[in-house]
């Protein structure tokens, strides 16, 4: 499944798209981001509620496919234009974390 798949089935907001096309081999929800750097993997799906700068900085160095910010968070701006610059996808659910990452798993099959 690719990031705009992802999009078109869960209606979830895109905040920033650098590569739609890219594939979601799976998934990672956590907020801890020394834990997430050490565990997710390349082509997840990164479900987060952290909104600091250090995100996308995490989502690059683990390579995952996105980052889901969930339960109606919204980054800020300083967050967008560091994701612009690293091509870095990232995405706003209003779910909770476990409800969005039951429904990438639905969808993943």
């Amino acid at each position: 499944m690719t990031v705009e798949q992802l999009l078109q089935q869960t209606g979830w907001q895109p905040l920033l798209l650098a590569d739609e096309t890219r594939e979601i081999t799976g998934g990672y929800a956590g907020d801890l981001l020394s834990w997430v750097m050490g565990r997710a993997e390349s082509g997840d799906c990164w479900f987060t509620i952290m909104s600091n700068l250090n995100v996308v900085a995490v989502a690059q160095l683990t390579d995952v496919a996105c980052v889901v910010f969930t339960e109606g968070v919204t980054p800020d701006a300083s967050i967008l234009a560091a994701a612009k610059l690293h091509d870095i996808n990232l995405i706003r659910a209003e779910e909770p974390t476990y409800a969005a990452c039951v429904r990438l798993g639905e969808l993943l099959g």
